[in-house]
């Protein structure tokens, strides 16, 4: 098999690992979450509130005109811009025109490692309305597979261009051909400008929360006044001056000058990884940038290696060429796996935060499956070390190469792994969420052409006596006093007709009732109120009765 054929294969097999992340993925997970509100999700106040509240689990920056709230009739009642400080964002309310029944709050904001993060929640004032107000239709995957496949070519373009200049510029043969392996470098600086592109393409696809086939110039430009803009622009700066130097460091005419300045270039961009990512949001974000940059520096130089080792030399070099550039490549892969494996662990626990996330989150059960293939490809290169050792390459160098094919082929599956953990929130961010606020009995608020009817049933039980209370009120939340009350209760799936339940009014504006419904399931409700001699109307409604 030519140089060319085994090249070829062995970028199928690592494209087959690395797409085989592609099938689940869904939404982009989203890595900052909502650990309180006030008022609290599902919290039913007896007043319209004048602001909320939002805390979430990191540093957010609020994306503009993307931060909503709606009062019951579906009208936004925000005012002006919400005020973020370090991790809570507070948003102003007018009075509503309609102040009970449900709130709706939405929002769009930026966590600290450059993911948009989406959600909305509600409350009540008064009781919750049987029909709450929905927010503008907006695409849950604006981005698509953009963003997954951008990170997947990124990842593939620093194996392919950290390797061939690393072995070139230390352990290549003199009388060997060059030409491959410059090619081979150079197009993965070209997979990774393509995977920044297309981060960025998508970074603006999904802080505007729009089909990337719908962004404007405008839309793009906005991703440069961002903290990731400024990282991926800085990483294209960096991928063309590698590409400037690259070819003379692999062609073996660069001096000490030129190869320093590619290994600086190199370094700096490895850094753009973490910056653009979990790391920033960490506990300790030095901590975790030296620690992430290491890990993927060990793996470049592991894999982007033994890939060109395999592809390029390990079949026609002499063998006693290959006896003095095994051992030295087997103490350098050695280097670089006990890098990756220390930072790897270090990093993993503080992502987790607690041994219970190792099992207990998404994050960690991906650490473990990643783990346990790791092992399995390490357990093979320490064989093949062995092999060296032994120099039994000088001999039987396919033996060397049937275990470079086979650990790259294990580490393919690594890699997919690696690149669905860098979209999945960090196992110290699970069970955070905010809490909701649990009610028994039924409560809803309705709404007629003249008045806010507003009521209680409880505990919602069949066979047992429930307790009803109602409240009349003007759109503008005034108590409106009540002339007649009619209340029935049906349950027409049952063959049970209308029941009249007699009211006994407290206040002017309030009536009561003791119901006892015979069997559970969805009641039609309809309660009636006369405001005046003229003025009747009537609100119909379903509540369930367990």
């Amino acid at each position: 098999m030519t140089a060319r054929a085994r090249a070829a294969a062995l970028l199928g097999l690592i494209l087959v690992g690395l797409c085989a992340a592609l099938g689940p993925a869904g939404p982009a997970a989203a890595h900052a979450v909502v650990v309180a509100t006030t008022p609290e999700r599902d919290e039913v106040l007896g007043y319209a509130p004048r602001e909320v509240l939002v805390t979430f689990s990191e540093t957010i920056a609020v994306v503009p005109g993307r931060v909503q709230v709606l009062a019951p009739d579906g009208k936004r009642i925000n005012v002006g811009d919400p005020e973020v400080r370090d991790s809570t964002m507070r948003i102003t309310l007018r009075p509503a025109d309609r102040p009970l029944g449900t709130y709706l709050v939405s929002y769009r904001v930026i966590s600290a490692d450059s993911h948009p993060v989406a959600g909305s929640f509600t409350f009540a004032a008064g009781a919750p309305s049987a029909t709450p107000p929905l927010p503008a239709e907006a695409d849950a995957t604006p981005a698509g597979m953009l963003m997954p496949v951008a990170k997947y070519l990124g990842y593939l373009g620093l194996l392919l261009a950290v390797g061939p200049p690393l072995l070139t510029a230390t352990l290549w043969p003199r009388r060997r051909s060059r030409r491959g392996a410059t090619v081979m470098a150079l197009i993965g600086l070209g997979l990774i400008t393509a995977g920044t592109l297309g981060t960025w393409i998508g970074q603006a696809a999904q802080v505007v929360g729009v089909p990337v086939g719908r962004l404007s110039a405008a839309d793009l430009r906005a991703v440069a006044d961002t903290d990731v803009g400024v990282v991926l622009a800085v990483r294209l700066v960096l991928v063309g001056l590698a590409a400037a130097l690259l070819p003379t460091v692999t062609r073996g005419t660069a001096g000490r000058w030129r190869t320093g300045a590619l290994a600086a270039a190199g370094v700096a961009g490895l850094v753009t990884w973490p910056l653009a990512g979990h790391p920033i949001a960490s506990p300790v974000p030095p901590v975790s940038i030296v620690l992430t940059t290491v890990h993927i520096a060990g793996v470049t130089v592991w894999l982007g290696g033994l890939l060109t080792l395999t592809v390029f030399l390990l079949r026609g070099t002499h063998r006693r060429v290959l006896a003095r550039i095994l051992p030295a490549w087997s103490r350098w892969a050695t280097l670089a796996v006990a890098w990756l494996v220390t930072a790897g662990i270090l990093q993993a626990a503080i992502e987790l935060g607690r041994p219970s996330a190792l099992w207990g989150s998404t994050y960690g059960r991906l650490l473990l499956g990643k783990a346990a293939l790791l092992a399995g490809v390490l357990a093979i290169a320490a064989g093949q070390r062995r092999l060296v050792r032994r120099q039994v390459a000088a001999s039987r160098p396919e033996w060397v190469t049937r275990a470079a094919g086979v650990e790259l082929a294990v580490t393919a599956v690594v890699l997919a792994l690696t690149a669905v953990l860098v979209q999945t929130p960090p196992g110290r961010a699970a069970g955070t969420t905010a809490d909701g606020v649990t009610r028994e009995g039924v409560a809803q608020s309705l709404t007629t052409d003249l008045f806010t009817l507003q009521f209680d049933i409880y505990p919602a039980v069949a066979g047992t006596t429930n307790s009803l209370h109602a409240y009349v009120y003007t759109p503008q939340a005034k108590e409106l006093p009540v002339a007649e009350w009619t209340v029935t209760a049906a349950l027409p799936e049952a063959g049970i007709e209308p029941i009249t339940v007699d009211i006994f009014a407290l206040e002017p504006h309030h009536g009561t009732a003791e119901m006892h419904f015979p069997v559970a399931g969805d009641w039609t409700l309809r309660v009636s109120a006369r405001t005046s001699e003229i003025d009747r109307s009537t609100a119909t409604t379903t509540v369930t009765i367990r």
